[in-house]
C-alpha cells in the first residue's frame, strides 16, 4: 500500500513538474520585447529568444513592439486668412529598447497622448500662415510637430522617427474657387501667348511682304536696265549696218518689231483674255512720235545747259 502510495506522489510530482516547466517557458519574438511582473510589480524585461518565468507567480504583463510604426492624425484647423482645412500628419515612431519600462508604465495610453501633441502643434502654426502658403511650408509644419514630439515623447521611451504631412484638404468651396482662379490666369497666360505668336506672324509677314516688294523692284529695275541695253545694241547694230539711219527711225523700226512679236505670242495661246488698247499697227506711228518728242525735248534741255555753263 506504501508503495502504491509513493508511486502515485511520484507520478503526481512529475506531472507538477512537466505542467510547471510548460507552463514556464515562453518565447519572445524578434522586435519585441515582454514585460515581466511578479505579484504585481516590475520584475524585468525579456529580450528577443527563448525564456522562463514561475507560473502563477510571474506573469507577461506586456509584448512592446519595437518596430517603427505609425500614427495617422486628423486636425481640422484654420488659416490666418480665415480658411477651414483638415490637415492629415503621419508620425512614425517606435519604443527605445532601453527605455522599454518608461514606454509602458509612464504612460497610460501613448497613441492618444502622441495625438495630443499634434493637435497642439499643427493648431498653433496653421493659423500663423494663410492657405496658400500652408501647401509651400507643410515641410515646416511637420518638422515642428516632429521637433516637439521629440523633445516630449523621448522622456517617455519613444524614439519619433519622422513627421510628415501627408494631405492638405480645405473646404471643398474653397478647393473650387482655388480651381477656378487658377483656370482663369492659365486662360490669360495663354490668350497673351496667343496674341504674342499672332503678333510675332503679322511682323513677319509684313516683313516678308516688304522684302518681296523690295526683291520685285530690283528685278524690274532690272529688267529695265537689260532691255535699255538691249535696245541701245539694236540700234548701235543697225546703224553700223545700215548707214544715214536715224535713231527714231530705228527705233520705231524695233517698237514695230515687238508689237508685232507680242501679237505672234498671244496668238499662239489658245487660252488668253488679254485685250490691246489700241490693237492696230497703227497706234505704233503714236508711240513712236512720243518717243521721239521725247528725245527732241531731251535734246534741247542738254544743249541749253552746255550753253549756260
Amino acid at each position: 500500500m506504501n508503495e502504491v502510495a509513493f508511486s502515485t506522489f511520484f507520478s503526481v510530482l512529475f506531472i507538477f513538474i512537466i505542467f510547471v516547466l510548460v507552463a514556464g517557458i515562453f518565447i519572445v519574438r524578434q522586435q519585441q520585447n515582454d514585460i515581466i511582473e511578479r505579484f504585481g510589480r516590475f520584475h524585468r524585461v525579456a529580450d528577443p529568444g527563448i525564456h522562463f518565468r514561475i507560473p502563477i507567480v510571474d506573469r507577461v504583463a506586456a509584448r512592446m513592439n519595437l518596430k517603427v510604426q505609425q500614427l495617422d492624425v486628423s486636425v481640422e484647423t484654420k488659416s490666418k486668412d480665415n480658411v477651414f482645412v483638415n490637415m492629415i500628419t503621419a508620425v512614425q515612431f517606435k519604443v527605445m529598447p532601453d527605455k522599454v519600462y518608461e514606454a509602458f508604465y509612464q504612460l497610460d495610453d501613448p497613441l492618444n497622448q502622441i495625438e495630443s501633441y499634434v493637435f497642439d502643434v499643427v493648431r498653433a502654426e496653421v493659423p500663423k500662415i494663410i492657405l496658400d502658403d500652408v501647401f509651400e511650408k507643410k515641410d515646416n509644419i511637420a518638422k515642428a510637430v516632429n521637433t516637439e514630439l521629440s523633445h516630449t515623447m523621448e522622456e517617455f521611451g519613444f524614439n519619433i522617427i519622422k513627421s510628415l504631412i501627408t494631405d492638405i484638404q480645405p473646404d471643398a468651396g474653397v478647393k473650387s474657387a482655388m480651381n477656378e482662379i487658377n483656370a482663369a490666369q492659365r486662360e490669360r497666360v495663354a490668350a497673351e501667348e496667343k496674341g504674342e505668336a499672332s503678333k510675332i506672324l503679322k511682323v513677319k509677314d509684313a516683313e516678308a511682304d516688304a522684302e518681296s516688294k523690295r526683291l520685285s523692284g530690283k528685278g524690274i529695275a532690272d529688267q529695265r536696265t537689260a532691255i535699255i541695253d538691249g535696245l541701245r545694241e539694236s540700234v548701235e547694230n543697225f546703224q553700223s549696218t545700215v548707214q544715214d539711219s536715224s535713231a527714231q527711225e530705228v527705233m520705231t523700226l524695233v517698237l514695230l518689231t515687238q508689237y508685232f512679236d507680242t501679237l505672234k505670242d498671244l496668238g499662239a495661246s489658245s487660252k488668253t483674255n488679254t485685250i490691246l488698247i489700241p490693237h492696230s499697227p497703227g497706234a505704233m506711228s503714236d508711240i513712236s512720235e512720243q518717243m521721239r518728242n521725247a528725245i527732241i525735248i531731251g535734246n534741247k534741255v542738254d544743249s541749253a545747259s552746255e550753253e549756260k555753263i
